[in-house]
């Protein structure tokens, strides 16, 4: 017998998935939001999950498919065509300080 609290066919909520390819393997993972290390279930490499705001794109120069690198990386080997492109300025990270963007202007009260 079911709960009597429980409406028919009700699951609780899943947690918000994220996707990511195996460094190693290349197989396509699976992983709960918010985790930082995922381990591939095909050959048990342990991966690094990066968020958006830690990756940067560029294009291979060797067969242009759109690359994903860790910031501060000088280069990134492409696992299409094993071309190594490396990271201009144009893609590079910029300073914190310059993401961030200028202070907020504040008003003084007192004037």
């Amino acid at each position: 017998m079911g709960n009597p609290d429980v409406p028919p066919g009700w699951s609780p909520p899943q947690a918000e998935m994220g996707q990511m390819t195996c460094g190693n393997c290349h197989r396509l993972l699976s992983y709960p939001q918010g985790a930082k290390h995922v381990r591939c279930a095909c050959c048990q490499t342990a991966n690094l999950v990066l968020e958006a705001h830690e990756v940067g794109n560029v294009k291979c120069d060797g067969c242009s498919v759109l690359l994903m690198y860790p910031y501060g990386a000088p280069s990134v080997k492409c696992s299409s065509c094993h071309f190594i492109t490396k990271i201009g300025e144009h893609n590079r990270r910029p300073p914190a300080s310059v993401q961030q963007g200028p202070p907020p202007l504040t008003r003084n009260p007192l004037h």
